[in-house]
């Protein structure tokens, strides 16, 4: 295809809706394995994390390390769930299971699959996010109304890394390209977002970086809605985010459309 053609901005319609219920409807046969497998990980991490060295450290900004790694924890499993999905399972229905070519051949366009599969990403995310915030209000943390708004902070955090996933899967050509991304991406944005410690505790150059990633700017929103407070300056965290989440998502289209439509 031309390179004009590549760069069209999205095609949007409504026709996206009938892959995302696909998905939901495959996704629901193994819906109690799904949310256990996208939990656990974190789960086990704030439990050892946040009572082990959580003796020792005391409180961390004001609350509980359990507390403050929990909030954190909230993000970084919207963060895996998007990715994975993004990466992965779309990648399961792009080329393994030529999925998406038997969508394509009724009258639904690529740009609609694109688009479906960037929602049911952030959908996915959500539900990691509310199985993740449910067990943090177990433990007896998060009683405020406010929490509620870490729901759609989820949704944006996986519009986000399953922007960026997609990106991946667009140009992967077998599943073990996807460890680059975990290991050049994810994990350095996992211990430096300041998911497990404060970033103001990190050299400033560290700190700099720090304050681009858009993990850095989730957890700046869910941390203090977690503890009652409305978070200061909350609309440049959310322009951040959706900032990332657009530019991901076009370039996913760009390069999928490259791929699948030569």
């Amino acid at each position: 295809m031309r390179t004009a053609t590549l760069l069209l901005p999205p095609r949007l319609s409504y026709r996206f809706a009938p892959v995302w219920r696909r998905n939901l409807l495959v996704w629901r046969k193994l819906a109690i394995a799904s949310v256990l497998g996208n939990i656990a990980d974190p789960l086990l991490y704030m439990l050892a994390l946040g009572y082990g060295l959580g003796s020792l450290i005391g409180e961390v900004g004001g609350m509980k390390y359990i507390a403050f790694i929990g909030t954190g924890m909230v993000c970084q499993s919207a963060m895996f769930t998007a990715s994975f999905e993004g990466m992965y399972s779309a990648f399961s229905r792009m080329h393994v299971q030529r999925t998406w070519d038997g969508i394509i051949n009724a009258p639904i366009a690529l740009d609609d699959v694109v688009l479906a599969e960037w929602i049911w990403c952030a959908s996915k995310a959500v539900l990691s996010t509310v199985a993740i915030l449910a067990v943090i209000m177990a433990l007896g943390y998060g009683h405020t109304w406010l929490a509620i708004w870490v729901l759609p902070l989820g949704f944006l955090v996986g519009l986000v890394f399953g922007a960026f996933g997609l990106v991946m899967n667009a140009l992967a050509p077998g599943y073990d390209f996807f460890t680059y991304f975990f290991t050049l991406v994810l994990t350095p944005m996992l211990l430096f977002s300041g998911v497990y410690f404060p970033i103001d505790q990190m050299p400033a150059a560290l700190a700099s970086i720090a304050n681009v990633l858009p993990l850095k700017h989730a957890i700046d929103i869910a941390r203090p809605l977690m503890m009652g407070r409305v978070p200061t300056d909350i609309l440049t965290h959310i322009a951040v985010l959706a900032a990332y989440a657009v530019v991901a998502y076009y370039v996913a289209l760009a390069l999928t459309r490259r791929r699948l439509l030569k």
